[in-house]
């Protein structure tokens, strides 16, 4: 039993840590689950390396006092990145074959992405993370 209770401290001093602080963004299309201090490759942004984004379509922000959801989005939410670096994403070949027919059509693709790095989640001004 004392090893649950110490599993359980340990879960709680986490969680005061900030740990459990994310947010889920509308980023590319795309639902993103972001957490601070680590990054995450997005479909291309017209940004420079070293440039800071701002993201206001935070759909959810959880921090130490509770879950905000949004209406479709959290009020005075915003999610401030900055970009890496621009790559590309693994080759993936796109096969078509017509059985019985000779028809045979090869092409390959890697989607062009940026890599961002998550600097802070603040709701109302205040930064949670």
């Amino acid at each position: 039993m004392a090893d649950t209770s110490t599993a359980a401290k340990t879960a709680t001093s986490s969680e005061a840590n900030g740990a459990s602080c994310y947010a889920i963004v509308e980023a590319s299309g795309q639902q993103f689950w972001i957490q601070p201090n680590r990054y995450y490759d997005l479909d291309r942004l017209q940004a420079e390396v070293d440039d800071t984004i701002t993201l206001e379509n935070v759909l959810l922000v959880k921090d130490a006092k509770g879950t905000s959801l949004g209406q479709p989005y959290v009020k005075g939410a915003t999610v401030e990145l900055k970009v890496m670096a621009h790559r590309r994403g693994p080759k993936i070949i796109v096969y078509k074959m017509r059985p019985k027919k000779k028809t045979r059509r090869k092409n390959g693709h890697r989607q062009e992405l940026t890599r961002v790095m998550v600097q802070s989640i603040s709701v109302g001004g205040k930064a949670i993370s």
